[in-house]
């Protein structure tokens, strides 16, 4: 049988593009949004974005209880860092190394910098007045979520 290789070599082509089909949904159903989180004793409930972006450019220094904000980065060449960097402040964090070093001539220090996604969730539930942003897909009960922005990042779990 002549077509016996051939079908075989057929049905398995068949069958591995079903099965990376089947990858790239399951990938598609891992995408997250990104999670702005405070500490659960918080009063904060909700935050928009020109107000985030304020805090993120350190023009908003304080809560409205009077603590002090303490935002949190990711590192710059994070996808998430450039996707938050890019909805929130309108630009990239290599485009935001101007406006800093700017800021520092006035006093200004950008936010800290927490090394991965599960030193900001820690750094956020412990810190008084703490606010950092995680994959919405890490986002645990140690951390209230304010504000989520929908970027279709996948989810690094």
């Amino acid at each position: 049988m002549p077509f016996a290789p051939i079908l075989r070599s057929g049905f398995t082509a068949c069958l591995a593009a079903l099965l990376l089909g089947a990858a790239s949904l399951a990938d598609a159903a891992e995408l997250s949004g990104i999670a702005v989180i405070v500490a659960p004793g918080s009063t904060l409930r909700d935050l928009d974005k020109h107000e985030l972006a304020l805090i993120y450019k350190r023009k908003k220094r304080l809560w409205p209880d009077g603590r002090r904000i303490a935002p949190v980065n990711l590192p710059a060449g994070q996808n998430i860092r450039k996707a938050f960097s890019v909805a929130i402040l309108g630009h990239t964090p290599e485009e935001m190394d101007d406006y800093w070093r700017d800021q520092y001539f006035h006093g200004e220090l950008p936010p800290f910098v927490a090394s991965s996604e599960e030193a900001v969730i820690r750094l956020v539930a412990t810190t008084p007045g703490a606010i950092g942003y995680v994959p919405a897909c890490l986002a645990d009960k140690r951390v209230n979520v304010v504000l989520t922005i929908d970027d279709g990042l996948p989810c690094p779990r």
